[in-house]
């Protein structure tokens, strides 16, 4: 796994099919600085929401305060709470003002030279990179506290798994789309760990 700086993923790399997003960031890198040091870990499995028709999307619910910034340009961060204690950080994607956006699940938490630290559901990762609701509408395409990299990882088709989406069985028929992704390599260590949902 390399450890080598990378390239600041751009809006452009946002603004596409969300779908194509999501697929795209498998083996991307998400990296976090503070006060306290910086991390960074390798996207190990994501979700795509992909529009206000989705019935499994915040936006399927209309514009409110909180689904605002899924509207806004691509690249941006949509960070919520759920059950009154567990963030989940999400980007948006999609042209401006088509509310849709990739959720980040899981990471492969980076620290040479350890072997990587699979860090299992959105809540965990938000709280392994102190990340809350202050970052909430934060552009991760600037490279300030907050951001995403590409650093060279070559990801196959054969790479990665799709499934279904975790805990949007009210959403009916888009309950059973496969818009989960998953590289394949951390499965294994999941099952062994027992996937979480948060």
């Amino acid at each position: 796994m390399t450890q080598q700086p990378g390239k600041i993923l751009p809006r452009s790399f946002f603004n596409r099919s969300t779908l194509k997003v999501a697929r795209d960031l498998i083996g991307k890198y998400v990296l976090r600085r503070t006060e306290h040091g910086a991390m960074a870990g390798l996207i190990v499995e994501v979700e795509a929401y992909v529009g206000p028709h989705d019935l499994a999307c915040h936006a399927s619910r209309g514009r409110t305060q909180r689904t605002d910034v899924l509207f806004g340009p691509p690249g941006l961060a949509y960070v919520y709470l759920i059950y009154g204690m567990y963030h989940c950080l999400n980007v948006v994607t999609e042209r401006e003002g088509f509310p849709a956006a990739v959720l980040i699940r899981a990471v492969a938490h980076c620290k040479p030279p350890a072997v990587p630290v699979l860090i299992d559901g959105p809540g965990r990762v938000c709280r392994s990179f102190d990340i809350d609701r202050t970052l909430n509408r934060l552009d991760l395409t600037l490279g300030e506290g907050l951001w995403m990299e590409d650093r060279g990882e070559r990801i196959t088709e054969a790479d990665v798994l799709t499934a279904p989406r975790i805990g949007v069985d009210y959403a009916g028929e888009w309950a059973s789309k496969p818009f989960r992704f998953r590289l394949a390599r951390f499965t294994r260590q999941a099952k062994q760990k027992g996937t979480s949902k948060r």
